[in-house]
């Protein structure tokens, strides 16, 4: 991991270096049931889309996943999402938390 003096950025060698950036910031618990949901909804939209040969219901997929994610960031954890900066790593980082919620090593109860 090092800083970029251009823009005082920090920029992550890999996706090891960066996962703990990013689970701080996702602490807040709605944040990161909004996330959790947000990401069962992509997987609805995208079986959806399968199971109909629909395939216009893939246009919803980033309303949903990022809608989600958002609010939860805006309004909950009060901060600036991850994609904006690192829209790689966060996306696959949205994947990895979804499996750790889903496993219980990262918890979305009290």
């Amino acid at each position: 991991m090092t800083k970029n003096p251009a823009s005082e950025a920090v920029t992550y060698g890999n996706f090891k270096e960066f996962y703990p950036f990013y689970l701080s910031q996702h602490e807040n618990l709605v944040c990161r049931r909004l996330h959790f949901m947000g990401s069962l909804t992509v997987l609805a939209i995208l079986a959806a889309a399968i199971v109909t040969a629909n395939f216009l219901w893939m246009l919803a997929l980033p309303v949903a996943g990022y809608g989600f994610a958002w609010v939860g960031h805006f309004w909950f954890e009060k901060n600036r999402p991850a994609t904006f900066s690192y829209p790689i790593y966060s996306l696959k980082g949205d994947w990895v938390m979804f499996w750790e919620i889903l496993i219980g090593k990262i918890s979305i109860k009290h």
